[in-house]
């Protein structure tokens, strides 16, 4: 312990983030600036890593919330020796590696992207029940903790309150957050919007809370002690701490704890820029160098964490020794890979409801894939995610046994833990609810994609169908939504969503195949409450036949030189067949049928192929129990797209088949009159 360098490096930190924000004329450098004891004492005394192996799966993991904090994260970094100097130096600049806001890059310690606030400590959580999941299976060895990092903003985004309760709930001991509380966020002081006890608030949802003076470093390290110590709780580390530490006027008074210091550089406001830099013993004239004694302790830290995890590999080498079969199984976890799965001999009842299909798909899984955790949002019994419940039991306190967990009513929680469990590694994570509710998903649905995460999204009660519980209830452009993010590419250039809504049992058991395939990409299962009549066989096997979605679409029904294309997806197939019934009996009609689960899948495949499905120079006609765009794009210009452009109305979903015109007969009448317009 050395209280003088232990203040240089803070204060260097302090330097750091204030000439990033400074010559990136954009940032927040107040919050790095109260940030910065914490952040030191912890990377240099507690945080378990190696530095010769950032993605050691067995280290400690930093979860930022405040994502406008990172340069903060970048300053510690580079102390760390994680980036360099020209790396700080050109902060949100184009091409980059340190963004506005962090982004995953965990060979340079970035753990997740944070997105919005609140979001990135529930993914920290996520990591936390990912570890205990883990330690469950393996052994104590597997003892890493996983840190997080909130201000005022991400206490105060309602995703806090799940997150806090789940936490605490569970009795993940191997969590611990610093709350940055320094009484100001962007616009105004705390105390404007905000009068509640928030130490009194984590502790009735079961956490240790201390307060402490965030810029007191010995307080700081009995903290950090006991929450490393503490086997019952989550620990809330309160640190009192001052917006803009360290800045100065140009006359050398201090300039503190001002609001305008949060999200400007302090050259904008009354602080002095240089004058602040010589303050935290820096040189303005070159404001990106590592104080040479920092420099000097941060070499000797780092060879302290090289042994201190070649001592911990060396324990987990003796354990491998000694439990052959249980290593092979955790490297077999956290390779990714899937073990050999039979999707063919999943047997499902005639004209099951898509949800029902997916139930005895999970039930088949549940006895296969050892580290899937399932979650729903108080649905089991509805989304029927229950079939892999009854094979298992749901996680609580003291006992990670078990694969689901029963989230509560909480789905944008509950979807962001899931991304945090595929960030901790070595597991898949599925989260149910109804599709409606995806609603209030989306944020964590987008940094799913973002993060290029296999997270896995089971959407139930898919369409007006659901019927008696009306429109509230009653996704109409949900699908329209989900399917934009098909649209939309990843910085790895592919898409950032696979949406498939399967049209029978059959599909259902080929989209659970491709979801668990898709590793690098989130996938949704979009699926229907009601009964759907499964679609006939052309040969011996309807689930080989179905095996042809994995183009994202194909020929159910199939003619030569038809008259008519008909295409949807879902349980509108179906509706399709009973339609092109009707169309060859009574008219005489060629028909052809498309059952295109997933458009930006068949849009990746061959243009000889996609005009194989759906000619161009046929009459296309498109049925969707959504807004019609989710077909015209297939449809093109010539094209007619029979959809719905109002929400739904409280009825028996056979009622409202009738009324908005989704049977057979109406259907059928439908496409006549469209080749009517075809032929003038």
């Amino acid at each position: 312990m050395n209280k003088k360098l232990d203040q240089q490096a803070a204060d260097n930190i302090r330097a750091l983030a204030v000439a990033m924000v400074e010559k990136a004329n954009s940032g927040h450098p107040g919050g790095p600036m109260g940030g910065a004891d914490f952040m030191h004492i912890l990377y240099s005394e507690f945080f378990n890593f190696d530095p010769t192996d950032m993605e050691w799966p067995f280290r400690d993991r930093f979860f930022m919330d405040a994502g406008h904090l990172s340069t903060l994260m970048y300053a510690q970094y580079y102390l760390l020796g994680n980036y360099e100097k020209d790396d700080v130096a050109n902060f949100r600049q184009w091409g980059s590696i340190t963004p506005g806001h962090p982004e995953v890059d965990v060979k340079r310690g970035i753990e997740n992207t944070s997105g919005p606030l609140g979001q990135g400590h529930t993914m920290g959580i996520g990591a936390a029940i990912g570890a205990k999941f883990l330690q469950a299976r393996f052994g104590d060895w597997m003892n890493h903790k996983v840190y997080g990092f909130i201000s005022d903003g991400g206490v105060q985004e309602e995703i806090s309150q799940g997150a806090g309760r789940i936490a605490g709930h569970l009795g993940l001991s191997n969590f611990i957050m610093f709350f940055d509380s320094n009484d100001i966020q962007l616009s105004t002081g705390t105390e404007e919007v905000t009068s509640e006890d928030t130490a009194m608030k984590y502790e009735a949802w079961g956490w240790k809370v201390v307060t402490i003076d965030g810029h007191n470093h010995d307080e700081i390290r009995k903290a950090l002690t006991d929450a490393n110590n503490e086997t019952e709780k989550p620990t809330l580390i309160i640190g009192k701490t001052i917006m803009g530490k360290g800045c100065v006027t140009a006359d050398g008074s201090m300039f503190e704890g001002e609001c305008e210091l949060h999200g400007q550089p302090i050259g904008h406001t009354g602080a002095d820029y240089i004058k602040t830099l010589l303050n935290l013993g820096a040189n303005p004239e070159s404001p990106f160098d590592i104080y040479s004694d920092v420099q000097a302790f941060y070499k000797t830290i780092l060879k302290e964490k090289t042994v201190k995890a070649a001592e911990k590999k060396a324990e987990i080498a003796s354990w491998r020794a000694s439990n052959k079969a249980l290593a092979d199984k955790l490297d077999f976890f956290l390779s990714g890979e899937l073990p050999e799965l039979d999707f063919e001999s999943i047997e499902h009842k005639a004209g099951l409801a898509s949800r029902a299909a997916s139930s005895g798909v999970l039930g088949y899984l549940a006895g296969k894939v050892e580290n899937m955790i399932v979650s729903s949002a108080d649905l089991s019994n509805s989304d029927k995610t229950d079939g892999f419940l009854k094979k298992t039991h749901a996680l609580k306190k003291g006992d990670f046994s078990g694969s689901f967990l029963q989230a509560g009513v909480a789905e944008l929680t509950m979807a962001c833990i899931a991304n945090g469990l595929a960030l901790h590694g070595g597991i898949i994570p599925v989260v149910a609810t109804f599709f409606v509710f995806s609603d209030y998903m989306k944020p964590a649905i987008r940094l799913s994609g973002i993060q290029e995460l296999g997270v896995k999204y089971v959407w139930t009660h898919d369409a007006f169908r659901v019927g008696e519980d009306g429109p509230t209830h009653q996704p109409i452009e949900q699908e329209a939504q989900i399917r934009l993010l098909e649209k939309l590419k990843n910085h790895s250039g592919n898409p950032s969503f696979l949406a498939l809504r399967p049209a029978d049992s059959a599909e259902t058991s080929v989209a659970w195949k491709m979801a668990l395939e898709n590793k690098n990409t989130p996938t949704g299962l979009i699926l229907s409450r009601q009964n759907i009549k499964d679609i006939p066989a052309i040969g011996s096997s309807r689930y080989k036949e179905a095996l042809a979605a994995e183009k994202g679409g194909y020929l159910v029904k199939q003619v030569e030189n038809p008259d008519v294309v008909l295409i949807a997806n879902g349980s509108e197939v179906s509706t399709l067949i009973a339609a092109a019934e009707i169309l060859e009996a009574e008219n005489g009609l060629k028909v052809n049928i498309a059952s295109v689960i997933s458009e930006g899948l068949f849009r990746l495949q061959s243009k000889d192929y996609q005009n194989s499905v759906i000619p161009k120079n046929k009459p296309l006609f498109g049925l969707t129990a959504g807004l019609p765009v989710n077909l015209e794009g297939l449809v093109g210009d010539n094209g007619k797209v029979f959809g719905l452009d109002h929400f739904g109305y409280s009825a028996p979903a056979n009622v409202l088949d009738e009324k908005f015109g989704f049977t057979g007969e109406k259907v059928s009448k439908q496409v006549l009159e469209y080749l009517k317009t075809q032929q003038n």
